[in-house]
């Protein structure tokens, strides 16, 4: 399957730079994956299609100030790592710019010495795997020296580092937020309860291999980086639930997607579960464990396109996301949201953008 067939022309002005300051202010556009309708609304009228016995998946991670900016202790080259995984203690894997600069026992300070890392290996792509070293307790140490690691097409200074963080982060992990999570607000949620729709929790930290670009023609070729996920023995008890009882079991964004998707290949059921996920979602997959789908608008030829081509058929996706730049609505991160999800509903003009 040719790569190109995932391109789209983007204006770079529709790249949203700054979040807004009403999280559900931001614009939702509804596609019905089986007759590619498309209608256009608000995120906060989200609940009007959803029904009573329908099961909402967020992703719980919470994103690190994982940006940190040191210099080399022999020569005080400035050095910025990136970190991405923790692979044992004080251990983990990170993306160095600029790359050539640290080799295997290059020592890099921050802080002033506060916090040390020590690099033990270099891997792909440029990056390095460190080994830290400090008094205290490390996170609150990150806290203090790391920057939120936005995604580079975003230029401008994130005023509030919450604002990259959902309202319902809680397990540390991530080198960038589920995205499609950024839209609710614990109201929203609140309304969401009150209608009779479930809201339950997966985690799965998010790496940047995700979002790193296809580089082969070929897209079966491409290897996804393993994530880390975890699905409680509640939530698999409640999707179960849910899905005996007839409701739809809606994820929202690609990470809670790839989770649910996982455990259910796995399983032929939800279950309790926890492990590392590779999974590749593109047209020609079949569905086990969601009905339908919230997700920000994402980069042309990216593995999350072609997700939600797979869920809505490629030529409808495209169509939407056509429609999407005509309408200028704002893209990635800090865009406006899709919610992929067939139905009849009837369009109320009052309530559109």
């Amino acid at each position: 399957m040719d790569i190109n067939m995932f391109d789209f022309d983007l204006p770079e002005e529709l790249i949203a730079q700054t979040p807004l300051k009403d999280r559900t202010a931001s614009r939702l556009m509804v596609l019905d994956p089986v007759s590619g309708q498309i209608q256009h609304n608000t995120f906060k009228n989200v609940i009007d299609y959803l029904n009573p016995g329908d099961c909402l998946i967020l992703n719980d991670t919470r994103v690190l100030p994982a940006r940190l900016l040191g210099e080399k202790e022999d020569t005080k080259a400035k050095i910025e790592i990136l970190l991405l995984k923790e692979t044992g203690s004080d251990t983990w894997e990170t993306l160095v710019k600029p790359a050539k600069r640290v080799k295997p026992g290059t020592v890099v300070s921050f802080g002033n010495g506060l916090l040390k890392a020590v690099c033990l290996e270099e891997t792909d792509q440029g990056g390095r795997t460190f080994k830290f070293e400090y008094e205290g307790i490390f996170y609150e140490i990150l806290d203090a020296l790391g920057e939120m690691p936005l995604p580079p097409y975003i230029k401008e200074q994130l005023e509030e580092r919450e604002r990259y963080q959902t309202v319902f982060a809680k397990h540390q992990g991530s080198a960038a937020a589920p995205t499609a999570g950024l839209h609710f607000t614990e109201t929203l949620l609140e309304e969401i309860k009150k209608k009779g729709i479930h809201v339950a929790f997966i985690t799965l930290h998010v790496g940047l291999g995700t979002f790193r670009p296809v580089s082969v023609e070929n897209i079966q070729e491409h290897d996804m980086h393993a994530e880390y996920y975890q699905l409680t023995k509640g939530t698999a008890a409640l999707l179960n639930e849910v899905r005996n009882n007839g409701g739809r079991i809606i994820s929202v964004g690609t990470t809670s997607t790839r989770t649910l998707e996982t455990v259910a290949g796995k399983h032929g059921e939800f279950r309790e579960d926890s492990g590392w996920t590779d999974i590749f979602i593109y047209p020609g997959y079949r569905f086990k464990a969601i009905d339908g789908m919230i997700t920000n608008f994402h980069l042309p030829k990216s593995t999350l396109i072609m997700l939600i081509s797979a869920l809505a058929g490629r030529e409808n996706v495209l169509k939407a996301y056509n429609e999407a730049v005509r309408e200028r609505y704002r893209f990635f991160s800090f865009g406006d949201a899709m919610l992929i999800l067939e139905g009849e509903y009837k369009h109320d003009s009052s309530r559109s953008v």
